[in-house]
């Protein structure tokens, strides 16, 4: 058991495998350690805003009660040049929790990491509305539209850092871990699921694989490895995959944690947040193993 030990947490990009964050902090939390600061790229920002303002619980007993129905009205499509998804009602859900709550009044330090798409800049949002930091942070290429604040278009933080470890630098914390999920790893895990999961999991395959090209693309349930097989998203997603591995390759050479919690790349696919169940309880596991 961790007695007294200040964490600076550090939560990569990685799509619906960002699930795993949440079982992390809470494996790190029930070990005794004090989370001083986050810093987070796309659904590593949304975890950690969620957890900084005291919400994480309420979030994750909200993303797992939801049945596939739930999940078809949550999804805005925009049909824009600019992205699939407007991201509006996910939105709407998440600001309801989080409130009108600014960076600088929550009681942990906080950096959301975005990617200037027109100057291609790294921004750290550590200052102004906590929500539209996340809305930035989570502007996932493709998927979703861009988020503009104070006239710049901000989009998904790991197209250029993801794995923010140099914002934690000056924290002055007992060690600095930071939660990969791109991780090229071996090893095979196995997470039980109850019941009601599988059901919940086979009632997303089933409806979205009778849903519009586009909707079945966003939620497919195979992780595959079969070129033949893959789809448009499959393919966007190996290459977001691959360019934030090489990113996190040459950040962590630069500012090195002292802790690295390795989540496997092919865990689930980038796009498959009906998994969040197995993600969840995959972080806590790896975690746990790791904190040894």
């Amino acid at each position: 058991m961790a007695k007294n030990k200040n964490v600076s947490l550090v939560l990569g990009s990685g799509g619906a495998r960002g699930y795993a964050h949440i079982g992390v902090i809470e494996e790190l939390l029930e070990q005794g350690y004090t989370i001083k600061s986050i810093s987070g790229s796309s659904m590593g920002a949304l975890i950690g805003a969620l957890y900084a303002c005291g919400k994480l619980n309420h979030f994750k007993e909200w993303a797992l009660s939801l049945d596939v129905f739930d999940v078809v009205k949550l999804v805005d499509f925009s049909f824009a040049k600019t992205g699939l998804i407007q991201g509006d009602k996910v939105f709407e859900v998440i600001e309801k929790m989080i409130g009108n709550v600014l960076i600088e009044d929550l009681p942990i330090k906080f950096t959301a990491v975005a990617t200037d798409v027109m100057a291609q800049k790294e921004i750290w949002m550590q200052k102004g509305s906590l929500l539209d930091a996340v809305r930035a942070s989570v502007a996932i290429p493709t998927a979703l539209t861009p988020k503009k604040i104070d006239g710049r278009y901000l989009i998904d933080g790991g197209v250029l850092n993801p794995l923010p470890i140099a914002p934690t630098m000056s924290d002055g914390t007992d060690l600095t871990i930071a939660v990969k999920l791109n991780a090229l790893v071996d090893r095979t895990y196995s997470v039980p699921l109850p019941k009601k999961i599988k059901e919940q999991e086979n009632g997303f395959q089933k409806v979205f694989g009778e849903m519009s090209t586009k909707a079945q693309a966003l939620f497919e349930r195979e992780y595959t490895d079969s070129p033949e097989e893959m789809s448009m998203f499959d393919i966007i997603g190996r290459t977001i995959d691959t360019m934030q591995n090489s990113l996190e390759a040459y950040k962590t050479a630069g500012y090195s944690p002292d802790i690295i919690i390795n989540i496997p790349h092919n865990a689930c696919g980038f796009y498959e947040f009906n998994r969040g169940y197995e993600m969840i309880e995959l972080g806590r596991m790896i975690a746990k193993e790791r904190l040894k």
